[in-house]
């Protein structure tokens, strides 16, 4: 039987498609593109804005069109927070909301009158996940999830639950599964990552120690860890000789006070400055690599006037991130940042998208140039494009080079140029 998986959204979601598809593959089912008709369609949804809503059931009606008689599956945050409206929709066999994760494979095969090969690794909880893919050399390991925050603009604790965790034991096992397959990078992923440790009792700095200890794995870098989770206590300890990377993916989303405020943010931007200061402070030396910031940011958040805009423009000028990843505000029903006054137009929205971005770029180039001729480590991975290879260093700069299969999945001396 055939299968096809279709994901939208955050590398959250690819982490458990990926983890879904190899209960299927141990079961027989083989994969093919979404474009080919199969006999089930497995639909990852993404519900961060209207727009990933509307996509993830356009989707789900177009591979009904490519086979009006297979099974067609959807899980992930539309079908949890569009529960009734997807199951409404002809050709869905069966819909799994965030508490069913740990359901999809023995569920899906069931519908296609076959036997799970094993029992779903869950409470029931959280459901654990990795990535990884062949052409890669680096997987995504899902550590966390859900959130307790409840910012006014913010769906993820509607859609993914509240904040858990997989046990630090479980971690590990699957770290070591991702070190079985020849990857040599895991990149640390949750909705909240550095919360961890809300249904186990243990915390960040214990997992991160713990999966160090794997053997095989030779890099880790840390993604969406809010500010104040990212304590003085664990930059020492990576700095102390670890696999961690100087690499950090943080959310800031505005950079006004008022509108962090506004909604429900826990820090300010002198905080949010701090922060950055102090890790760069214990991270950098002289002549050393740079620490690379990849920084959240939303446009267009209801009371976001022009000069509130200047401000969040003229913070992120200060902190120089490595690079800013733009969203325009997406008004979503039933949280109380869509009922707020001083909506802003969708064309004022793109425009302060534009400008940000191009602060981005130019940010890049700049952090590029600080680490002109440093030395570093890259780990090239097996894609070839038009002759070329490339791999990204432990400050995750992009490097390029002629393609030489004897580098795939190599970690290679260079300096920055």
């Amino acid at each position: 039987m055939k299968l096809a998986l279709l994901t939208l959204g955050c590398k959250l979601n690819f982490a458990e498609t990926a983890t879904y598809e190899r209960g299927l593959l141990a079961a027989g089912l083989e994969v093919v593109p979404w474009t080919e008709r199969a006999d089930v369609y497995l639909i990852n949804t993404c519900s961060v804005t209207a727009t990933a809503d509307s996509k993830s059931r356009n989707l789900v009606r177009k591979v009904h069109r490519i086979n009006p008689d297979a099974k067609v599956v959807v899980t992930g945050c539309s079908a949890e927070l569009r529960r009734a409206e997807i199951e409404r929709i002809e050709g869905v066999s069966r819909v799994f909301g965030a508490a069913e994760k740990g359901l999809v494979v023995s569920e899906t095969l069931a519908l296609l009158g076959l036997e799970a090969p094993g029992k779903p690794e869950t409470d029931g909880s959280v459901f654990p996940a990795y990535s990884s893919a062949e052409s890669r050399t680096r997987a995504f390991l899902k550590v966390q999830d859900g959130c307790d925050n409840f910012c006014k603009y913010c769906t993820v604790p509607y859609a993914r639950g509240r904040s858990r965790n997989i046990p630090v034991a479980d971690c590990v096992r699957n770290a070591e599964r991702i070190a079985a397959q020849g990857l040599r990078e895991i990149v640390l992923t949750g909705v909240n990552t550095g919360d961890f440790g809300r249904t186990s009792g243990e915390s960040f700095l214990d997992l991160l120690k713990a999966l160090d200890r794997v053997e095989g794995i030779e890099r880790y870098r840390i993604s969406s860890i809010e500010p104040n989770l990212l304590t003085e206590e664990i930059v020492d300890w990576i700095v102390s000789g670890t696999k961690f990377q100087p690499h950090f993916h943080i959310p800031l989303q505005t950079g006004s006070d008022e509108l962090l405020a506004r909604m429900g943010r826990h820090y300010d931007t002198a905080f949010f400055a701090e922060r950055i200061e102090m890790v760069r402070r214990k991270m950098e030396r002289p002549g050393g690599p740079k620490v690379f910031f990849g920084i959240d940011v939303m446009v267009g958040l209801p009371g976001e006037t022009p000069a509130l805009f200047r401000q969040t423009f003229d913070f992120l000028d200060r902190v120089r991130p490595a690079f800013i990843h733009v969203f325009p505000y997406s008004r979503r029903p039933g949280t109380p940042a869509a009922s707020m006054p001083g909506q802003v137009d969708e064309a004022t929205k793109k425009h302060r998208v534009a400008v940000l971005e191009e602060l981005s770029a130019r940010l890049h180039a700049e952090f590029r140039e600080a680490n002109r001729g440093v030395h570093e480590r890259v780990l090239f991975e097996s894609t070839q494009r038009g002759g070329q290879m490339e791999g990204y260093t432990g400050n995750y700069l992009r490097i390029t080079r002629p393609y030489d299969p004897a580098l795939v999945n190599q970690l290679v001396d260079i300096v920055i140029d």
